[in-house]
């Protein structure tokens, strides 16, 4: 085998050491890591639950079962969610005593500030806002105040799914100042405080 021979076939071999390893590096696939859970965006859904006058009991007889519908929007940055929100319920007649008889909640409008912290697809947040409640006469009381302006306190736990759909528990604890009522007694004003558990669906879009 000639000189010129064996520099070529020891060329060749050199390469094939130093470039092969890489070139199979080339050829193998690459793994790509899935792009981290967003909840950036606005968002429509539904709730149902129970809202109650007194704990511990929310199931109580003076308790009534409430739904409605929210509408939000979400902004993430990092691991922290801030958001609005607005929501409405119908509170089924919920009762409260007053003097010389009871008035019920029969509706309620809320706009909510939300600040949370996500862990992936969890979130956890708290909310903060006004709270608009219709109230009714009922047993003994002859006339109730109707709309009155409360504010409200919350706490919540959303899992998040795919095809932008999440899934949330909620409690609210609204509180309104100088309910006007008239009974035998005469008329007064009383401060009520409610409670309200429910869950809820969101879709994002």
């Amino acid at each position: 085998m000639s000189s010129r021979v064996k520099i070529v076939l020891t060329a060749a071999s050199l390469a094939y050491c130093l470039l092969g390893p890489a070139m199979a590096a080339d050829l193998s696939p690459t793994y790509n890591e899935p792009p981290a859970f967003q909840w950036s965006g606005a968002y429509v859904g539904v709730h149902g639950g129970t809202a109650f006058t007194g704990m511990p009991n929310p199931f109580a007889g003076r308790n009534g079962f409430s739904g409605g519908v929210q509408a939000g929007y979400n902004q993430q940055m990092g691991p922290a969610v801030l958001g609005a929100e607005i929501e409405g319920s119908y509170l089924g007649g919920a009762e409260h005593d007053v003097q010389g008889g009871k008035i019920k909640e029969k509706w309620r409008g809320a706009a909510k500030a939300k600040a949370g912290l996500s862990f992936d697809q969890t979130l956890l947040f708290g909310t903060g806002g006004v709270a608009l409640t219709k109230f009714d006469k009922s047993d003994n009381v002859s006339s109730a105040d109707g709309w009155k302006v409360g504010y409200l306190l919350g706490a919540g736990i959303e899992q998040g799914f795919a095809g932008g759909l999440s899934a949330k528990v909620e409690y609210d604890y609204v509180r309104t100042p100088g309910v006007e009522t008239t009974s035998a007694l005469g008329t007064s004003k009383t401060t009520i405080g409610s409670h309200e558990l429910k869950a809820g669906i969101n879709y994002r879009f």
